[in-house]
């Protein structure tokens, strides 16, 4: 049965690439939320292709993952499915949607957790500067903050994307998407010192010499281990937040907002298709929106 989906699998994989612009993470969260589908269909020992698959099938399926997965996981996999499916329909191998009628679980708004920048002071601190990969570690943590990158913009960070003279970093994000973010000096002086005293001595692999930051072996680091050096210094300077390399990016945007940023160049920044993305920070401290109102709204004077 399952070979029978592969090949529309595979094309809609092939459409999210060369039409859509998707990156090969999103494309393989796409595939996974399938071939959840898929399995189920394998345990049920229902036989049926994608073209002939009907809507109550799929909302067997959609109430069997409510009871192990949260509304959010459960919102992107309806997400996914119903995307695959449109495709179908795109292509006409289907006349319909068998997603169309089935609801998204209500989703509360999630505030971004930030890092005050005393506890990002404190995380860059607990580096050990002496270790090989602690010039490193120092560089990428204040690229995150520094920049607001993505993590996945970040391990991808190219030699050739910086333009530290004009005081720019060329990012590549979501769907190839490049834009050029603003670097201070103090992040540009981490890079070079991580460049001209750690990254000169590694063995770098054909492929990997224009990638910024390098593992041990010499090639671009995963995402998971950018999670990894994280949590060891949360744990290390016993910080009670469950932070991530997001983390970074969400105390960028935050910082930046508190300090009279605007939200249009915050979303520039961001690298946000839209600012309603962006507005979401216009959430995080209320108290900086009073301040605002007190200082600038004329009924205050």
């Amino acid at each position: 049965m399952k070979s029978s989906w592969q090949s529309y699998i595979k094309n809609f994989q092939s459409y999210l690439k060369i039409e859509r612009g998707l990156s090969k993470n999103s494309i393989e969260n796409y595939t996974l939320d399938i071939e959840k589908l898929c399995k189920y269909l394998e345990e049920q020992s229902i036989e049926i292709s994608p073209l002939k698959i009907k809507e109550e099938t799929v909302q067997q399926f959609i109430y069997e993952i409510s009871k192990d997965v949260n509304p959010r996981s459960q919102a992107r996999v309806i997400s996914g499915l119903k995307s695959f499916f449109n495709y179908l329909i795109f292509e006409d191998y289907r006349t319909d949607n068998p997603m169309e009628l089935i609801e998204t679980p209500r989703l509360g708004r999630k505030l971004p957790d930030t890092l005050s920048l005393e506890d990002i002071d404190k995380l860059i601190a607990a580096i050990d500067l002496s270790s090989n990969e602690g010039e490193r570690n120092r560089a990428m943590l204040e690229t995150l903050y520094g920049c607001g990158l993505r993590v996945s913009e970040l391990v991808t960070l190219k030699i050739s994307d910086l333009f530290f003279a004009e005081g720019f970093v060329k990012i590549t994000g979501k769907g190839n998407k490049q834009r050029f973010v603003p670097i201070s000096g103090l992040t540009q002086k981490y890079i070079e010192m991580y460049r001209k005293e750690s990254r000169v001595h590694l063995p770098i692999q054909k492929g990997h010499e224009d990638t910024l930051f390098l593992n041990r072996r010499g090639k671009q680091l995963t995402r998971a281990m950018i999670f990894t050096i994280i949590r060891n210094l949360a744990a290390a300077i016993q910080l009670k937040k469950t932070i991530s390399p997001h983390t970074f990016r969400h105390s960028f945007a935050t910082h930046l907002l508190e300090n009279g940023a605007d939200l249009r160049s915050i979303q520039l920044m961001l690298g946000h298709e839209s600012i309603t993305t962006t507005e979401i920070y216009m959430h995080v401290d209320r108290k900086h929106l009073n301040q605002v109102m007190k200082a600038y709204h004329p009924r205050n004077n």
